[in-house]
């Protein structure tokens, strides 16, 4: 299957949709979930145009895995919160929506998250979290 640079973290990454942003740097994007799991919800997506994590180049996953270290690090101390499911879907049978590799840092307990995508969030509070957890970084 080839990557199509039409999806919405693509069209994110090219500044086309508007994303609630946490970190950028010139490999890795992190943002809010707009249809967050829990409060906190935060996506990391590496720049590469890779569907899933095994089309991701090595040095790619690398980098990438060590900026998720780095956010739900100051996911955990703005939110003052004591775990965070991370999870990764690769492919449509495992629940991948959006065909681009991400990482979901959801501070949460796997026994209470949320629908996967079904309900947009308060916007206003997803801002504010996101401002609590960039001054956390």
């Amino acid at each position: 299957m080839a990557y199509d640079d039409q999806n919405i973290f693509a069209r994110i990454l090219r500044g086309e949709l508007p994303a609630i942003k946490v970190y950028e740097d010139e490999r890795v994007l992190a943002f809010m979930d707009i249809m967050p799991q829990a409060e906190g919800h935060t996506l990391v997506i590496p720049k590469s145009p890779a569907i899933t994590l095994l089309d991701l180049a090595p040095e790619e996953a690398a980098y990438t895995i060590q900026i998720v270290q780095k956010v739900a690090k100051a996911i955990e101390t703005a939110l003052q919160v004591e775990g965070i499911v991370l999870m990764q879907l690769s492919g449509v049978a495992a629940g991948q929506t959006v065909p681009h590799v991400h990482f979901h840092l959801i501070p949460s307990s796997v026994h209470e998250l949320g629908k996967h995508a079904a309900q947009m969030g308060d916007q206003d509070k997803i801002r504010a979290l996101a401002e609590k957890i960039k001054a956390a970084l």
